[in-house]
């Protein structure tokens, strides 16, 4: 999903190099390259990857007044590890489309169906190519087995162990609660007044 409200600060200078100029292409196919480095997410400032070598390969197909782009994205990526924290490589293999219409506003129509303001004519995709990114990153990022910080899975096997044993105690402390309340049902008083005077 594309967020808009990110993009208009990426149309400004330091993102240029990722314009492409729809209008003044003539039609058939286009190739780009470009190469997400370290000072491309230094700028894109993400929240998520610490720093990364993407290539990016873009072939684009204008027909009329629709273009077509097929992106290719392969690389690699830091970022954080869910278990230990510390930075980890995380390959990165992106395959998809996107199809660019022009319109009076910025606006989207699907997935992979984005109009742009006709009176601009350009489209730039360093955000874009940002999001495609994210979307190869899988759910789970963690170290292969044995690579994590070794103080750090310690201290989280350590805290794992404590909150078993912690629950293991409240478990305990509720059956011991609940044999008290049986021994002490008023229930069992009145039928053991019944047997002793029988």
């Amino acid at each position: 999903m594309h967020r808009f409200s990110n993009r208009t600060e990426y149309s400004m200078g330091k993102f240029d190099s990722y314009k492409i100029p729809l209008k003044s292409l003539s039609d058939g196919k286009h190739s780009f390259e470009y190469q997400m480095d370290d000072d491309y997410f230094n700028k894109i400032d993400s929240p998520e990857i610490e720093r990364g070598d993407v290539k990016v390969e873009v072939t684009l197909n204008k027909i009329a007044s629709t273009y077509a782009l097929q992106f290719k994205l392969e690389g690699l990526i830091f970022i954080s590890c869910d278990r230990c924290l510390d930075e980890m490589e995380q390959e990165i293999s992106y395959n998809g489309k996107l199809y660019v219409k022009f319109g009076d506003d910025l606006s989207q129509e699907s997935d992979e169906v984005v109009i742009i303001p006709e009176g601009d004519g350009v489209i730039n995709l360093a955000w874009y190519l940002y999001e495609f990114v994210v979307l190869s990153i899988p759910v789970k990022k963690v170290h292969p087995l044995g690579a994590c910080n070794k103080d750090m899975a310690l201290r989280l096997e350590k805290h794992i162990i404590n909150k078993i044993a912690d629950e293991d105690d409240d478990e305990s402390a509720d059956i011991g609660d609940r044999d008290t309340k049986r021994e002490i049902d008023p229930r069992w008083d009145a039928l053991k007044d019944i047997k002793d005077n029988n």
